[in-house]
């Protein structure tokens, strides 16, 4: 899961707000899915920005990578470009 929920929210609701990762590579291309940056994670990775969820912060493992300003903003691009805005 890639958390974009701010951690002062996620430390006073007990959940985060994120979108799905898969390592299958998409059949569908941005603004559905977006590849994240090559060394973020272990293996080739792509944000389903598509599938949003709000997750328990107990069901949260450790921070494996953390994204760069302009990759946080490519993902909410999408997002926002799926919601129509």
């Amino acid at each position: 899961m890639l958390v974009l929920s701010h951690d002062i929210f996620n430390a006073h609701s007990g959940t985060v707000i994120a979108v799905a990762l898969t390592s299958q590579a998409p059949r569908a291309e941005f603004p559905l899915t977006w590849p994240l940056p090559a060394g973020a994670l272990p293996k080739a990775a792509w944000v389903k920005i598509s599938q949003i969820r709000t997750l328990s912060t107990e069901r949260i493992g450790k921070r494996l990578t953390r994204l760069e300003d302009a990759d946080v903003t490519r993902v909410m691009e999408g997002l926002k470009e799926i919601l129509g805005e």
